[in-house]
């Protein structure tokens, strides 16, 4: 990754949270520590940020507090090409016709562009996912009410009396923060509320993550690893958590790397 769009990435995830991590920025940008450290003194230098012991953070923070968890705007860069692959597996599971509800995400966010040709009712608290399918598809879209957070580009309610409880869905396509041993997990109490709501409105919890995700850890768990149906990720995942899905009676999806990838590999 160059230099600017490291420091792009670093400016907008400082805006997210009080103290950035010098680990988290890593793992935004698949840089080493030695670089993270070099690319805050130089912003610190040029007062766009604050150098803190073992992180960052913003000179000027945003007064309203967002949801925990990178921003949309972030999140979409990373492991685009395996997000891709991914979401056009998801879509193939899908009947023209039938009802699906679509978490607001980034990989999730990929299965508009395959769903463009089909005709779903799609239930999505995902504004950019609304969007694009009002704007390119034939699909019927349906939002719940509730307050709109920015920095992830997602609608919310804490209320049980919302629309949700009322739609059905065949299947529900989700990510995750991070998956382990003791299911799946998210960094804020709201998103989880949310969330939980939505899985019981559908029979089958379909989970697309990247093989990255196998390796992130959260302090909070948004339900057991039982509860999911299908997980569809990359060809990154290690037989232990290949054997820790068969355990849990998962169903494995694992798709091969996309075109892009596979370039880059040819040439490196």
């Amino acid at each position: 990754m160059h230099e600017t769009e490291r420091h792009r990435i670093i400016l907008s995830a400082v805006q997210d949270r009080p103290v950035i991590t010098v680990i988290d920025l890593c793992n935004m940008t698949g840089a080493s520590e030695a670089t993270i450290r070099r690319d805050i003194a130089t912003l610190d230098q040029q007062k766009k940020l604050r150098r803190v012991r073992g992180g960052a953070e913003s000179i000027n923070p945003p007064q309203l507090v967002g949801l925990a968890g990178r921003p949309f705007s972030i999140n979409e860069q990373l492991h685009s090409a395996e997000k891709q692959a991914i979401a056009r597996a998801a879509v193939e599971l899908c009947e023209d016709g039938e009802p699906i509800i679509i978490n607001g995400g980034t990989t999730t966010f990929q299965m508009v562009h395959p769903l463009a040709s089909r005709r779903l009712q799609v239930f999505t608290n995902s504004f950019p996912i609304a969007e694009h399918l009002l704007k390119h598809s034939k699909n019927t879209v349906l939002l719940p009410g509730g307050a709109i957070y920015r920095e992830q580009n997602i609608i919310l309610s804490p209320f049980d009396n919302d629309v949700s409880k009322n739609f059905y869905a065949r299947r529900m396509f989700m990510g995750a923060q991070g998956i382990g041993p003791l299911g799946l997990m998210e960094a804020d109490p709201l998103l989880i509320q949310a969330e939980q709501k939505l899985i019981g409105q559908a029979e089958e919890l379909v989970l697309l993550v990247d093989s990255s995700k196998f390796r992130n850890r959260s302090s909070l768990v948004l339900c057991p690893l039982r509860r999911v149906h299908t997980l569809i990720t990359d060809e990154g995942i290690t037989d232990r958590d290949a054997a820790m899905l068969d355990a849990a009676d998962i169903t494995l999806i694992v798709v091969p790397k996309g075109p892009a990838q596979q370039q880059e590999g040819a040439a490196s």
